[in-house]
């Protein structure tokens, strides 16, 4: 029998289970936080991002000032142009780019300010563009406009 057989008839499996990928398999199956000075710190139990499986899940950024930490209250258009300078910088602190997102979503305080943020969006992205769901939200945190959360490769 087989040493590898052996262990597992015996319930050891488990215990030398780390043993029996290579590094390079150990590492696609671990997540990694992300942190930049560059975009707002998280203010609650979330990361800016994690990267895991070669994908960054960027969490919902929202229109604060990194440097400041200030809300910015301006037009639907001022808002949007923050929230992704904010996911952009996220992204690169994830070694990734706009380029590279593969899935946006977008939440609205109100969906009449979709063309607004549309214009700014368009901005951010070259084609092939994101594929991405646009949603109005009830309310979003801290009476934003607009949030946004992207999905990229790493």
């Amino acid at each position: 029998m087989k040493r590898r057989d052996a262990l597992v008839s015996m319930g050891c499996l488990a215990l030398i289970s780390p043993l029996l990928f290579s590094e390079k398999k150990r590492s696609q199956f671990m997540k990694k936080e992300v942190k930049t000075s560059k975009a707002p710190k998280a203010i609650g139990p979330y990361s800016q991002a994690i990267i895991a499986n070669g994908m960054v899940f960027a969490s919902g950024q929202i229109p604060i000032d990194p440097s400041t930490g200030e809300l910015l209250s301006g037009s639907i258009e001022d808002q949007t142009r923050l929230v992704l300078t904010n996911l952009k910088a996220v992204l690169e602190a994830a070694g990734s780019s706009m380029d590279k997102v593969v899935k946006c979503t977008v939440f609205l305080d109100d969906m009449n300010n979709f063309s607004q943020m549309n214009g700014i969006y368009d901005e951010f992205f070259n084609p092939p563009y994101p594929a991405r769901a646009a949603v109005e939200a009830a309310r979003l945190p801290k009476d934003v406009k607009v949030e946004i959360e992207a999905i990229a490769i790493v």
